[in-house]
């Protein structure tokens, strides 16, 4: 899916991160509702501006975010 049309950056809003188009609603805050339990559905009876639409461009815009970063494995420390 092409994100682009729903997810949109404006350095006059929260200093430039992605949000949803329209809205002051952060790509990374939708994302941390999921993360934390929330479904989709939860999601968009809360937020109605975020349409299964805007959850799959979300979901893309991170698939390629993500794809474009490098990682490197963490060493983890002895406690």
């Amino acid at each position: 899916m092409d994100w682009r049309p729903y997810i949109t950056t404006d350095p006059n809003i929260l200093a430039g991160k992605p949000i949803v188009c329209g809205t002051r609603l952060p790509v990374d805050f939708v994302l941390g509702l999921l993360a934390a339990g929330w479904s989709e559905s939860q999601v968009t009876e809360n937020y109605p501006q975020v349409t299964p639409e805007v959850l799959h461009a979300v979901y893309g815009f991170a698939a390629e975010v993500l794809a474009e970063e490098t990682f490197y494995p963490l060493r983890r420390r002895a406690g």
